[in-house]
């Protein structure tokens, strides 16, 4: 459905090509709200049309208003000011839109040619439970794919699981020297969470390790050596901290040990691999359904990593890519404004980057979808502009549509957080975080239903962090996002269930509206209204959930608006009465479908 701004400039476009005998686009046409001194609904600028048109703007606004005013009923009245025609819509006009919205259940979704579609979120590793970072990423991804889906596109949700590498070894090993054999029941811990706690406890050892050594003639005499020598005790341990696991740490030396054994297949140590990753994905499910989303395939990196190694040789013979003397295989990119990056090693093994060209192939082969986007944290640019390099180089069918879907980090009120040592925030508490907010707000009023609690909470959380533009780094703070006043997911659920509220407590009535004038509020929320396809495909088109977001609560702003200054059960007329009835109900189908977009329930009542 067009909006009306669409309308007047298509009856504009129109009205040129009558007039001049010249085609320009509708949408090449400037069209505003009229500001509230001046008369008129909408307004035409016409100064951009004089050298086309090869008229003076006056002239241009005239015969456009004239031509206009006769030969299109909808227009009321049009009003000259130099080069600017104010056209005000008649009531007919603005009650046949809200007619064409009730009988059109889609009107509020872009109609665009189908595409098929991958969306890559979440993609966490298993040494830890979810946390505030994951969930930034899972609601971008979810809301981006569920926005895809409203424009009509065949979407495939996917992740990457990282399950294999040094730090899973790291959690592996401690569990083994202190677990003791117990289990996430035995020990009373959500599954994934106790699997993080053994990757907190082998950081906790290693620190103690690392303490100790620091007082030993083999550390004073490595101080005594170093290259810079401007550096103080602290900060050379500090620095030397990562050198130190992968040469002279005892549980460095076992974990690597415990890595090689798992690249060797040994029984025993895949045995237990297998058994702790299944401890880590079965906590995360339990949260992927408490934030309501899920996947249509997972992959693992402990199958993907040796995926890409034969497009890298048929690379290197066709000479996309070099071989240096070592073996190793690389490819150049400084053409793309990027440097030399390494695909193979000399021994012949794949890097991250060897991973995911040979990935992306898999899953162009699957899925057959020319648009992939990848929802990953900024501190990846780099890769991924390398990453879509490459895939052009090779002529991949697909480049064109590889999209990195960039964000910003997650902080608190309190800073950043940090995984090793134990000072993140996992998802889960989170969740209960600000569900408890919503409890207490809801307590202050009246008991409320536990899952509406839920809601509201859940509502808090995704709202709150969905609203900021993905590319801005951001700071959640769970207490300001349950302000029932603020910029907030329940302050747009309130809205709806005025909506709700009203309609439940409405006669029903076969009357229209017919003859009803339209006052100025209406007229501005039917105009939101009109823009809901045009809000969707722009944040499709931007990749930003955020668009949205904002555009829903600016909805629902207008609408709280709107329910304290006019009756709608008590309304003047009959007349008045059905078509405040018919746009509030039209209101709430907007809310409710663009909050849906962003992973967010609406509650009847709260």
């Amino acid at each position: 459905m067009k909006d009306i701004i669409n309308d007047i400039q298509i009856a504009v476009a129109e009205a040129v090509k009558e007039i001049y005998k010249t085609d320009i686009a509708p949408e090449d046409f400037l069209v505003n709200p009229t500001k509230k001194e001046h008369q008129g609904d909408y307004t035409l600028v016409t100064f951009a049309l004089a050298k086309a048109l090869r008229q003076a703007p006056p002239k241009i606004a005239a015969d456009l208003g004239d031509y206009l005013a006769t030969a299109r009923p909808w227009i009321s009245d049009v009003e000259v000011i130099q080069g600017f025609l104010n056209i005000s819509l008649g009531d007919d006009y603005w009650s046949s839109r809200l007619g064409e919205m009730k009988r059109d259940p889609n009107f509020w979704k872009p109609a665009m040619p189908k595409e098929k579609v991958m969306v890559e979120f979440s993609s966490p590793n298993t040494n830890k439970p979810l946390h505030l970072g994951h969930i930034r990423n899972i609601l971008l991804g979810w809301s981006v794919s569920k926005i895809f889906e409203a424009c009509g596109h065949e979407v495939f949700k996917v992740q990457i699981v990282n399950d294999r590498g040094i730090a899973i070894c790291k959690s592996m090993l401690a569990w083994m020297k202190f677990g003791k054999d117990q289990t996430p029941e035995q020990a009373g811990r959500k599954s994934d969470h106790f699997v993080g706690d053994w990757y907190v406890r082998f950081e906790t050892e290693f620190v103690k390790e690392y303490t100790l050594w620091q007082s030993t003639d083999e550390a004073k005499a490595i101080f005594e050596k170093r290259t810079d020598r401007d550096l103080d005790t602290p900060a050379f341990f500090k620095s030397y901290k990562n050198k130190y696991f992968n040469t002279i740490s005892a549980l460095g030396k076992e974990a690597r040990e415990l890595l090689l054994k798992w690249e060797a297949h040994d029984e025993e140590t895949i045995a237990l691999w297998k058994k702790m990753n299944g401890w880590v994905y079965a906590g995360f499910d339990e949260t992927y359904r408490q934030l309501g989303v899920d996947f249509d395939k997972l992959y693992y990196e402990s199958e993907t990593y040796v995926l890409g190694k034969g497009i890298v040789e048929e690379g290197l013979q066709k000479g996309v890519f070099y071989q240096k003397n070592d073996g190793s295989v690389w490819v150049d990119l400084t053409d793309d404004g990027l440097d030399h990056k390494i695909l193979l090693r000399s021994d012949g093994t794949s890097v991250y980057m060897t991973q995911d060209v040979g990935t992306a192939q898999v899953r162009y082969d699957e899925f057959g979808a020319k648009r992939m986007t990848y929802v990953v944290a900024d501190e990846q640019n780099y890769h991924f502009q390398a990453l879509f390099a490459i895939m052009k180089k090779l002529g991949a069918p697909y480049a064109d549509g590889l999209h990195h879907l960039s964000y910003g980090m997650v902080d608190l009120p309190e800073g950043k957080m940090k995984s090793r040592e134990g000072t993140v925030v996992d998802a889960d508490d989170l969740m209960r975080t600000v569900i408890d907010e919503a409890g207490e707000a809801a307590a202050e009023r009246e008991e409320v239903d536990d899952d509406i609690i839920r809601m509201i909470g859940m509502a808090a959380l995704k709202f709150f962090i969905i609203k900021v533009d993905p590319r801005k780094r951001m700071t959640f703070d769970p207490k300001a996002s349950v302000d029932m006043h603020g910029q907030t997911g329940p302050y747009i659920q309130n809205a709806y269930v005025r909506i709700q509220s009203i309609l439940r407590r409405a006669e029903s009535s076969d009357s229209g509206y017919a003859g009803y004038v339209v006052n100025e509020d209406e007229k501005l929320l039917l105009n939101m209204l009109g823009q809901s396809a045009g809000i969707i495909e722009n944040a499709a088109r931007d990749y930003s959930p955020a668009v949205i977001a904002n555009y829903a609560f600016s909805l629902a702003k207008e609408y709280h608006r709107y329910y304290h200054e006019v009756q709608v059960l008590k309304a003047e007329s009959e007349a008045a009465k059905n078509f405040r009835l018919q746009l509030i109900e039209t209101i709430g189908v907007v809310l409710k479908n663009t909050m849906d977009l962003l992973g967010i329930e609406m509650p009847d009542r709260m």
